[in-house]
């Protein structure tokens, strides 16, 4: 679990200077229509985080296997019309509910990290997994930032 929270952590101050040396043109522009910006990118990233502190968080007192449900992430990048937000605002909010997920991270015991969880097409895991993917995840959404052009 070490691994992933330095590379959580490293990610954070990364992207947060990468983003903040962007213009706000850069920040909004779409390379497709139905492509996100990097604002948007963010965004999502924010609602992964919401919803990945809510799992592991609910993990350590719910029934097992911990049962996953997905949510719609492209409505809630329209619904929080993160495209027009301030870009200050999002890396502040995104900072903290991933600093929060990083504290969650390191609390865990090789007991914790063993909790089942089933994902709506059936198949399971355990909390290592769905900590190390949310990790993997946001790592492979901030190379895509870096691509939008």
């Amino acid at each position: 679990m070490n691994q992933s929270i330095q590379k959580l952590e490293r990610l954070l101050i990364e992207t947060e200077r990468y983003m903040s040396s962007c213009t706000p043109e850069d920040l909004s522009k779409k390379p497709a229509p139905n492509k996100w910006s990097k604002r948007e990118i963010l965004g999502h990233l924010i609602d992964s985080a919401i919803n990945n502190l809510q799992r592991f968080t609910e993990i350590q007192y719910a029934e097992k296997p911990y049962l996953i449900r997905n949510y719609r992430q492209d409505d809630l990048v329209l619904v929080n019309d993160y495209q027009h937000a301030e870009l200050q605002e999002l890396l502040t909010l995104w900072k903290a509910l991933n600093r929060r997920i990083g504290i969650l991270m390191a609390a865990q015991t090789e007991a914790t990290l063993s909790y089942q969880i089933q994902f709506a097409d059936y198949s399971t895991s355990d909390l290592k997994f769905l900590m190390t993917d949310y990790v993997e995840h946001m790592e492979h959404h901030i190379l895509q930032i870096r691509r939008v052009h």
